[in-house]
């Protein structure tokens, strides 16, 4: 795992045992919250245009990145909790996609 993200993930550990919240970060807790937190981040898209989408104010750009940290964060938790490095699984879904949808 990228050392940044392994840092990343460390302090993750280290806030929920400080506030004794491993008990509640199963795999199914977490994977609830990750989604819970990816309907925050389409909800401020929601109702927008394509090229609204793409133009977003400098208010609403900080409140999406807010959102996608909390997605990133849920999402590095529970593959913390599964033993799962993300980036390895991010390379092989990519090798995965190049084969089935290969370019022309």
């Amino acid at each position: 795992m990228d050392s940044d993200l392994q840092t990343l993930t460390q302090a993750l550990r280290d806030f929920a045992r400080e506030r004794h919240w491993e008990p509640f970060h199963s795999p199914k807790n977490l994977a609830a919250a990750l989604s819970v937190e990816a309907a925050e981040l389409l909800e401020h898209f929601q109702w927008l245009t394509e090229a609204q989408s793409r133009e977003l104010p400098a208010d609403k750009r900080a409140e999406v990145g807010t959102e996608i940290a909390d997605v990133l964060l849920y999402l590095l938790q529970l593959a913390d909790q599964l033993g799962i490095d993300p980036i390895e699984a991010a390379r092989s879904k990519m090798v995965a996609n190049a084969r089935k949808y290969p370019a022309p």
